[in-house]
This record gives C-alpha cells, sequence and structure tokens, in this order.
C-alpha cells in the first residue's frame, strides 16, 4: 500500500521534522547531515530517536557532559559495506570519567543518570551513520 492517508501512515516518517532552531540546524549542518528524527510530537506515543550522517568534524565538541532520567542508546556505524566494522573515523566519547577512543562501528548503552559526552569527532575518513534513542518520548538532559 503506498504511503497516504491510511489508517496506519501516521507511523511512517519520511522527511525530518524537529522542534530545533534555525541556529542550531545551520551549525549542526557544517559537520553532519540529520536524516530523520522521531518523538512524541512527530509521531504521538513514540519515543525519541535520531538519525545522522557525520561527515567531517565540528569546529568544536558537541555535547558537553549530560544525564538523562532514561536509558539511551548511541550508535556510531562505518559506510564501507566491504569491511563493516572499521568506523573510517576516530571519535572520542566519555562516559563518566572515562575517555573512550572509538574507531570501530559500535552501539554504546548508557544507563539512566549516567553522565555522557562530551562527543569528539577528531577524524572522519568516511561518512559516519550516527543514531541515538532514549525511552522516554522526548530528549531531555538533567542539569
Amino acid at each position: 500500500m503506498a504511503q497516504g492517508k491510511s489508517k496506519y501512515s501516521k507511523y511512517i516518517v519520511t522527511e525530518l521534522k524537529t522542534e530545533m532552531s534555525p541556529e542550531s540546524v545551520a551549525r549542526y549542518a557544517q559537520f553532519a547531515t540529520r536524516i530523520l528524527w522521531m518523538d512524541d510530537k512527530v509521531v504521538p506515543g513514540a519515543f525519541q530517536m535520531n538519525c545522522s550522517w557525520y561527515f567531517r568534524p565540528p569546529a568544536k565538541p558537541m555535547g558537553e557532559g549530560h544525564r538523562h532520567n532514561v536509558p539511551e542508546i548511541i550508535g556510531f556505524f562505518g559506510s564501507d559495506y566491504k569491511n563493516p566494522y572499521d568506523l573510517g573515523a576516530e571519535i572520542e566519547f566519555w562516559l563518566e570519567d572515562e575517555k573512550f577512543i572509538l574507531t570501530r562501528t559500535c552501539m554504546i548503552f548508557v544507563p539512566a543518570g549516567m553522565k555522557h559526552c562530551p562527543l569528539i569527532l577528531h577524524r572522519v575518513d568516511r561518512p559516519v551513520f550516527h543514531f541515538s534513542t532514549v525511552t522516554s518520548g522526548k530528549y531531555e538532559i538533567l542539569h
């Protein structure tokens, strides 16, 4: 069945819909292409997830250390289908006070309340597919 005004078409998202400020969108577009975003505002009842392609390091590190009141899963995937575990990049990622240098495709589980980030792209040789998802209907940072 074609997407349209069917009973369940509201569950299929094929274009980017977010409430990010134009400044935030422009800053992000300098190093990445956000593909899709889903949360409770885009699809009522959905948990939050976003997907992007990183294509170069940003001028500044992304996101200071923060926490969420729900678990999060963060993924980084290399784009070489013949060697999918080679990330083709070097990413610095922090969990609490421990620094990790990521060079392989991975998923990271961040328990509720665990401090994580900053996320620093040191090198991007090939595009990296990135996603993050939290189990609540919106992406909220605890201060």
